[in-house]
C-alpha cells in the first residue's frame, strides 16, 4: 500500500486518478481549495484545504507519503508562474521528508529530446504559443524544477484530452512517434496512476495517446 500526496484532485484528470487510486487500495493525501468539489469519500483520502502557493498547506499534503502525482496547471485567473512555483514548493516540500517520486502532467506542447513533431503538432504548438504562451512559459519553468531538482520525476505529456470512455488500450512513446493527437482521460488516468511505481520512463516525458 502507497501512500500518495495528490495536487489537482478536483481536475478532469485528477478527479479520475484519486478514484482509481482508493480503488487500487492506496491511501491518499489531497490539497484543495474547496473540499466541497471533491466526488468522492473514504476512510482512505485525507483532505488538506489550501492552494499549490500555499507552502504550509503543500508541507502538510506531502508529510507521510510516499509519492506525488501533480496534476494541477494553468485555468482562467491562474498566476502566469503557477506550474512552475507550485512545483517548486512541493519539490521543497519532498526534499523536507525524503519523498524522491513526483509524476507530473503536462501538455504535448511541451518538448523531448525524442520528438519528432508531425506538421499537426507543430500547429498545436504555435497556437499555442500565439493565443496563451504563458501557458507554454510556465510548462516548461516547472520541467526546469523537476530537472534540477535531484528527484526521480517524470513528466506524463498528453495531446488532446477526450471525455469519452476509456478503452484501456494506448500507446505510450514521444509526439510525432507512435502517437496520435488525442486520448481519452479515463486512458490517461490509468498510465498516470501506474508511474507512482513504474520507473521505465525516470528522468523523461513520455507521450500518451490512443
Amino acid at each position: 500500500m502507497t501512500t500518495i500526496a495528490l495536487f489537482g484532485a478536483t481536475g478532469k484528470v485528477g478527479s479520475r486518478v484519486l478514484i482509481r487510486a482508493l480503488a487500487a487500495g492506496h491511501l491518499v493525501q489531497v490539497l484543495v481549495r474547496d473540499p466541497g468539489r471533491l466526488t468522492i469519500t473514504s476512510p482512505a483520502l485525507s483532505v488538506i484545504r489550501g492552494d499549490v502557493l500555499d507552502a504550509g498547506a503543500v508541507d502538510r499534503t506531502v508529510a507521510g507519503t510516499d509519492a506525488v502525482l501533480s496534476l494541477f496547471g494553468q485555468v482562467e485567473g491562474s498566476p502566469n508562474t503557477l506550474q512552475t512555483e507550485g512545483t517548486r514548493l512541493i519539490v521543497e516540500a519532498m526534499k523536507r521528508y525524503g519523498v524522491t517520486r513526483i509524476v507530473s502532467l503536462s501538455g504535448g506542447a511541451l518538448s523531448a529530446p525524442a520528438d519528432r513533431p508531425r506538421f499537426a503538432d507543430r500547429v498545436i504548438r504555435h497556437l499555442l504559443k500565439a493565443v496563451s504562451p504563458h501557458v507554454l512559459t510556465d510548462a516548461e519553468g516547472h520541467l526546469a524544477v523537476l530537472e534540477q531538482s535531484g528527484l526521480d520525476w517524470t513528466v506524463v505529456r498528453a495531446p488532446r484530452l477526450q471525455d469519452k470512455r476509456g478503452t484501456g488500450s494506448y500507446r505510450v512513446g514521444w509526439a510525432g512517434v507512435n502517437a496520435s493527437t488525442r486520448i481519452s482521460r479515463d486512458d490517461l488516468a490509468d498510465f498516470i496512476l501506474t508511474q507512482v511505481d513504474d520507473r521505465t520512463f525516470l528522468f523523461q516525458m513520455p507521450f500518451v495517446s490512443e
